[in-house]
C-alpha cells in the first residue's frame, strides 16, 4: 500500500505541470517584445542607415578619381575646294577616334565644411540610437501595462468565481426553504438570476483575458506560446524617489536627450552654411590620351594617324563673391530653426516634469487606496460570511445577503483597480525617467 501511495503521489506531482499552462513571466514577455516588436525593428532599420553613413564618413576626405574611355567610328563623304581651283572629293572616308582620361580632384580646403559634415553625421548616428532607446522604453511600458492588465483581469475572474460560490450556496438555501415551506419562489428565482448574471460575467471575463493575451502576443511579434498563463500578483515598487528622478531626468529621459541632440545637429547645419562663405581650394590632375586613325585622307597634308597623351596638374580656387546672399539667408534660417528647437525642448521639459509629478501623485494615492481597500476586503468578506449564516438560519432576508454580496463585489473591484492603477502609475514614472531599460 505504501508503494502504491508513493506511485500515485509521483504521478500527481509530474502530471500537474503536464496539463497546466506555462507561466509566462514579465521578463520573458519583455524579452520576446524586444527581440521581435515591429516598432523596435523599424527603428533599428532606420538607425542602420545612419550607422552605414558613419562607416564611410572618412572617405569624404579622400580625393575623387574618375576614368573615362570612348571611341567613335566615322564614315563620311568629304569634298574640299582650294583657292587655286583644285577640288578633292572622296566618298566613304573611314576614321577611328579613341579618347581616354584619368582625372583626380582633391578638395584641400573648403572652410572646414568637410569636418563639420563628419561631426554632423556622427551626431545623426547617435540620434538613431536614442530613437531606438525611446521605442524600446515605450514598448516595455506597453508590454508591462498589458501583462499586468491580464493579471488584473485574472484576479477579477477569481473574485467573480468566489462570489459565484456564495450565490450557489444562496440558491441551495433558497431551494431548501421553498421545499420546506419557509421560503418563497421569487426569492429562489432572484437567487438564480443573480447566479446567472455572475456566470455571464465569468464568461465575459474569460473572453477579455483571452483577448488581452492575443494583444500581448502581438506586441511580442507573435513569439509567445500558444497557451500561457501569467503571474498571480501585481508587485508594487514602494521605493521610487521622485527627487532623485527629477535631478537626473535630463540625462535619462530619451525624449529630452533626443531633443538636445537635434539642437546640436541644427547648430552643425548652421556651421556648414557659415563654412560656405569661405574660399575653397582643390588640387586637380589628369592623364589624357587621344588617337585619331584615318584609313584615308582627302588632303595630302592631313595625317593618317594623330595621337597625343600627357599628364597635367594644377590648383583651383573658388572664391564666393556674390550669390544673392543665399548663404546669409540659410544662416538666418538655421538660427530660427535652432531657436524653435530650443523652445520645443523647454516645452518638453515642462510637460515631462508635469506628467512626472502627476504620475507620482497618482502612484502615491493608489498605494494609499490599496492599503485602505485591503482592509475593506477583509471586512466585506467577513460581512458576507455572517450574512450567509444569518440567511441560512432564517434570521435575515435574501436582500440583506445580496447587499453584502454587492459590497464585497464593489470592494473587490476597487482593490483590484487600485493594484493595477498603482502599477500603471509606477510604470509611467519609470517610463518618463527612462528607467525601464538598462
Amino acid at each position: 500500500m505504501q508503494k502504491i501511495a508513493a506511485l500515485l503521489l509521483a504521478v500527481a506531482t509530474f502530471a500537474t505541470p503536464l496539463f497546466s499552462q506555462k507561466i509566462l513571466t514579465l521578463e520573458e514577455a519583455v524579452g520576446a517584445a524586444l527581440a521581435q516588436n515591429y516598432g523596435i525593428l523599424l527603428a533599428k532599420n532606420e538607425a542602420a542607415g545612419t550607422a552605414l553613413d558613419v562607416d564611410y564618413i572618412n572617405w569624404a576626405f579622400a580625393p575623387r578619381l574618375n576614368a573615362t574611355l570612348g571611341t567613335v567610328w566615322n564614315n563620311n563623304d568629304q569634298r574640299q575646294e582650294f583657292s587655286d581651283g583644285m577640288v578633292r572629293e572622296r566618298d566613304n572616308v573611314a576614321s577611328n577616334n579613341l579618347a581616354g582620361s584619368l582625372n583626380l580632384n582633391w578638395t584641400l580646403f573648403d572652410g572646414m565644411r568637410m569636418f563639420i559634415t563628419r561631426d554632423k553625421t556622427l551626431e545623426i548616428a547617435r540620434t538613431g540610437e536614442l530613437v531606438i532607446k525611446e521605442q524600446v522604453v515605450n514598448t516595455v511600458a506597453q508590454v508591462r501595462n498589458v501583462y499586468y492588465n491580464i493579471v488584473r483581469q485574472k484576479q477579477q475572474l477569481k473574485a467573480i468565481e468566489e462570489q459565484m460560490s456564495v450565490s450557489e450556496e444562496r440558491v441551495k438555501v433558497a431551494d431548501r426553504k421553498l421545499s420546506t415551506g419557509l421560503g418563497s419562489k421569487p426569492e429562489l428565482l432572484q437567487a438564480r438570476v443573480d447566479l446567472n448574471a455572475q456566470m455571464a460575467r465569468q464568461l465575459q471575463q474569460q473572453t477579455l483575458i483571452a483577448q488581452l493575451k492575443e494583444l500581448l502576443n502581438q506586441q511580442a511579434g507573435m513569439r509567445l506560446p500558444t497557451e500561457f498563463d501569467v503571474a498571480e500578483e501585481i508587485p508594487i515598487d514602494k521605493n521610487i524617489d521622485l527627487e532623485e528622478i527629477e535631478r537626473n531626468i535630463a540625462s535619462t529621459n530619451p525624449s529630452l536627450l533626443l531633443a538636445e541632440r537635434n539642437i546640436g545637429i541644427a547648430r552643425l547645419t548652421m556651421k556648414e552654411h557659415e563654412a560656405s562663405r569661405y574660399p575653397s581650394l582643390s588640387f586637380n590632375s589628369a592623364y589624357n590620351l587621344n588617337r585619331v586613325d584615318n584609313q584615308t585622307v582627302v588632303n595630302p597634308f592631313q595625317p593618317l594617324i594623330s595621337s597625343s597623351k600627357g599628364f597635367n596638374f594644377g590648383f583651383t580656387a573658388n572664391i564666393p563673391i556674390l550669390n544673392n546672399r543665399l548663404e546669409q539667408r540659410n544662416i538666418e534660417q538655421s538660427k530660427l530653426a535652432i531657436t524653435g528647437l530650443e523652445l520645443s525642448l523647454e516645452n518638453q521639459q515642462t510637460a515631462i516634469s508635469t506628467n512626472l509629478r502627476n504620475a507620482f501623485r497618482d502612484y502615491e494615492y493608489q498605494q494609499q487606496a490599496l492599503s485602505l481597500e485591503e482592509e475593506n476586503i477583509a471586512l466585506a468578506k467577513e460581512n458576507v460570511v455572517i450574512a450567509l449564516e444569518r440567511f441560512k438560519q432564517g434570521v435575515s432576508t435574501y436582500l440583506e445577503l445580496r447587499e453584502a454580496q454587492k459590497s464585497l463585489e464593489d470592494a473587490y473591484d476597487r482593490l483590484i483597480a487600485a493594484r493595477y492603477n498603482a502599477k500603471l502609475a509606477e510604470t509611467e514614472v519609470l517610463r518618463l525617467k527612462g528607467g525601464l531599460v538598462r
